[in-house]
């Protein structure tokens, strides 16, 4: 019996909702997938029945030994917390997923999935996104998340949902909404609803002169998003006091506006303008 563990934040997918998920992740049997937080395998059995090969990583060492149980060929599962592991590293070492002199070529792409306890879910994605960055090719993520957080992904500039993470994400990623799942697809049932999404990475659009600086810029401004512009800009550490108006002018943006109203290449534009 599969037990979940609230110190892990742990929800298990029914398997009413199994069939479901691995129709909008559709496997196909070339591909080779990276498994986030497989538990007790509700996903990965049947993503290893259809794919060429599955690495699985689980932070439960009870969960990790009945997946290496199961002597499922095609699956590796690696015991730890993904957030603190060197997944290239492990990827090339332990799995068939690629090689050294494969990284970089379309046809070793992996792809992602996996049920994120909600409390770690967007480090889970940043570190997706530093992956990518690095050089690990990633063709997808497709993951099940608190629904709010699913909202903010995807949230556009001017509504209530949109913040740090809409455009931290939404600069190196395109954001899908593919599913709706209710409380009663876990178990144990969540307080909070679910969804599933799927992220495509890319390079950052538009570039940056200094990618820290972009995020840092982004995040002080939200700490102020009821303030405008001119004085949210004050958050900034670098920016001295009577700055922030020149700053703005020189990224052909006007402070009367609110930190929410910023398109990704707003927030760029000004960061550069910041850093420079």
């Amino acid at each position: 019996m599969v037990i979940a563990r609230k110190r892990f934040g742990q929800h298990f997918l029914e398997p009413a909702w199994v069939e479901k998920v691995v129709r909008a992740i559709d496997p196909r049997p070339d591909e080779a997938f990276l498994e986030i937080g497989p538990g007790g395998g509700a996903l990965t059995r049947p993503l290893a029945a259809r794919a060429r090969s599955v690495v699985a990583y689980e932070i439960d060492r009870d969960l990790a030994a009945a997946l290496r149980a199961g002597h499922i060929p095609n699956l590796t599962v690696v015991e730890g917390d993904f957030l603190a592991a060197d997944v290239q590293a492990a990827i090339l070492r332990q799995s068939p997923i690629t090689n050294q002199s494969a990284i970089g070529n379309q046809q070793s792409a992996i792809r992602v999935s996996g049920n994120l306890p909600y409390n770690v879910a967007s480090p889970i994605l940043f570190k997706l996104a530093e992956l990518y960055a690095g050089g690990l090719p990633i063709a997808d993520a497709t993951v099940m998340l608190q629904r709010e957080v699913a909202d903010r992904l995807a949230a556009r500039p001017g509504t209530s949902e949109y913040g740090v993470l809409s455009v931290l994400v939404q600069h190196v990623a395109g954001v899908e909404r593919l599913l709706k799942l209710p409380a009663g697809a876990f178990r144990p049932p969540p307080k909070v609803l679910s969804a599933l999404v799927r992220l495509r990475f890319h390079a950052p659009d538009p570039p940056v002169a200094d990618p820290i600086a972009f995020a840092a810029v982004v995040q002080a401004v939200f700490t102020r998003r009821r303030k405008t512009l001119a004085n949210a800009l004050l958050a900034y550490a670098p920016m001295a006091r009577g700055s922030a108006a020149g700053a703005l002018a020189a990224a052909r943006i006007d402070g009367r506006r609110r930190p929410e109203t910023l398109t990704v290449e707003e927030f760029a534009r000004l960061a550069d303008v910041c850093t420079s």
